[in-house]
């Protein structure tokens, strides 16, 4: 057999790999309750900040430690712990997006994607755990 030919499966299937992977990574939006089912897997839940609950962050005593409560898409409410800093336009963020994992009652966040409004397009501002 030419190399050609060899070459192009070979190829072909580091693609279907490549994709296989991808796919596997991506992740569809969940709720609290979902990722309480299987608290070792990681989720990405879709929300809002819960206004009636403390957002608690204090950067003199830990600047790394925010905590706050989220409503999901089925409005199950939990506290998520995020170990970074408070992102500066949080309270005016229409809608949260945070990557993370169920311990015990509380969600622990390693990312954070922020839909913020704007007057003229919106604008998403990110933030990364640093676990």
């Amino acid at each position: 057999m030419k190399k050609g030919p060899i070459i192009a499966i070979i190829v072909i299937v580091v693609c279907i790999i490549a994709l296989f992977n991808v796919v596997g990574d991506m992740s569809r939006y969940s709720t609290f309750e979902e990722a309480a089912k299987s608290p070792e897997t990681s989720y990405k839940v879709v929300g809002v900040l819960s206004k009636d609950k403390p957002v608690e962050y204090n950067p003199e005593k830990d600047p790394n430690l925010f905590t706050f409560y989220m409503l999901d898409q089925e409005e199950v409410e939990r506290k998520v712990v995020m170990h970074a800093a408070k992102p500066q336009d949080f309270n005016k963020s229409e809608k949260i997006v945070l990557t993370g994992k169920m311990s015990g009652e509380d969600f622990i966040a390693s990312d954070m994607l922020l839909k913020c409004p704007s007057k003229y397009k919106d604008e998403e501002i990110f933030v990364r755990s640093e676990m």
